[in-house]
């Protein structure tokens, strides 16, 4: 009984609990502007390797990160960092539409056409746009090729700013987990 109460203490709260019908819900990561108050020679250095492993080498960078037990560690360790939560269709939808770049030859091309999808992910079966949001939002068998072909989303400011960068958003300030309430920022950043 204590073994149990003491591993449910360990994890995190928002590391457990999120599988709707046996699917691992999809997170959206998101880095903070606390990560430049700090100087890059004083942030310790696995820190900085996960944050360049998930991508996010620049203020306002977005990701789409699959939940599992390796992105849940990683995300603990950056979480004073960074910003996440499970965004809705509409938001990935906005995100994609308005903020998507693809990655074909090595080069950062705007998704203004079906056809520069179909050239990067036909061969998985996502042909269009709406089946690449599909994918990102079922963590469907391609997940991982539809992410890579995503480049990093770069948003813009929030409007109204940011609260308490140094605080978690638990305490009222914005790192952390956001749960649900990502789509309010996402929309204020678009």
């Amino acid at each position: 009984m204590l073994g149990t109460i003491r591993h449910h203490s360990i994890t995190p709260k928002w590391a457990r609990g999120h599988v709707l019908n046996g699917i691992l819900l999809v997170c959206f990561l998101l880095i903070c502007p606390l990560m430049f108050l700090c100087s890059i020679n004083a942030m310790d250095p696995n820190t900085k390797s996960i944050l360049q492993l998930l991508r996010l080498r620049q203020i306002f960078n977005g990701i789409f990160l699959k939940v599992n037990k390796a992105t849940v560690n990683m995300m603990c360790r950056v979480e004073s960092y960074v910003t996440f939560g499970y965004p809705n269709l509409k938001s990935v939808r906005e995100l994609i539409y308005t903020r998507g770049y693809g990655k074909l030859n090595k080069q950062h091309i705007g998704l203004t056409d079906n056809s520069i999808v179909e050239q990067g992910l036909g061969k998985y079966g996502i042909i269009c746009v709406d089946d690449l949001i599909h994918e990102i939002m079922t963590v469907g068998p391609h997940f991982r090729e539809a992410n890579n072909f995503l480049w990093p989303f770069q948003l813009s400011a929030p409007s109204g700013g940011m609260k308490k960068k140094r605080n978690h958003y638990v305490e009222s300030g914005d790192v952390g987990n956001r749960e649900d309430y990502i789509n309010e920022l996402i929309r204020r950043m678009n």
